[in-house]
């Protein structure tokens, strides 16, 4: 069995993720979705007997209540344990044999303790320099394997990114922009930023009500260095 493993989408479905998924035999995201039309495209792209498996993260808000905040399941022989957020895993995983989880945005793969840990990254919008991550899970048997795949990024229509001394002043920029009504595409003109930097900054304003300019710093610096 052919499995498509991804992960916070934050409402981008790319071709190439689209593409990958109508090969597999089933598909499993964990979580940060951001709507409905994601599951959607995600339903008309996978073969029409695939299960698809989907659990809510921690930016699907009110239009994901239906979802659940994880999943056990068995697929193919393995028992499967599915969650957005590693933090939140039981202590005890019973024979959970493949662990999927998300919400960093970096890809990892370890075997541990008899176990597959895999957090399939990000194929969603891209933040910094992070790459751009799927994968994809072959069961045959009793035996798995996990293949990495890494989409492309178009790096000829960004703008230069954000120097680390720079960050917050332009944080600050974003949000004095924010509070006057101006829109993602504008500020991003206006400050010459790269626009997917900029829907970031505004994304965490507009889900954690509150936040300062060096609580949104304190965030990305967690999703850099996957703390």
């Amino acid at each position: 069995m052919k499995i498509a493993v991804l992960s916070d989408t934050h409402g981008l479905l790319r071709p190439e993720a689209a593409e990958l998924i109508s090969k597999c035999d089933a598909v499993i995201h964990a979580g940060d979705i951001n709507s409905q039309k994601i599951i959607d495209e995600m339903k008309a792209a996978a073969k029409e007997d695939a299960p698809i498996y989907i659990v809510r993260g921690n930016n699907d808000k009110e239009w994901a209540e239906h979802l659940p905040h994880h999943l056990e399941f068995t697929l193919a022989g393995m028992n499967f344990y599915v969650i957005h957020n590693k933090k939140e895993l039981p202590s005890d995983l019973g024979d959970r044999q493949i662990i999927i989880f998300g919400h960093s945005h970096r890809y990892s793969e370890e075997k541990k303790d008899g176990r597959l840990w895999l957090n399939p990254g990000s194929c969603g919008k891209r933040r910094f320099d992070q790459d751009i991550t799927l994968a994809v899970l072959r069961i045959e048997g009793k035996t798995f394997s996990v293949e990495r795949i890494d989409i492309e990024h178009e790096t000829s229509r960004r703008k230069a990114p954000v120097r680390e001394g720079d960050l917050l002043p332009a944080i600050r920029g974003i949000l004095k922009r924010m509070d006057k009504g101006q829109q993602v595409e504008q500020i991003a003109s206006d400050m010459k930023l790269d626009q997917e930097f900029v829907e970031q900054i505004c994304r965490i304003k507009v889900t954690h009500p509150g936040v300062t300019a060096h609580g949104i710093l304190d965030k990305l610096e967690v999703n850099r260095t996957g703390r």
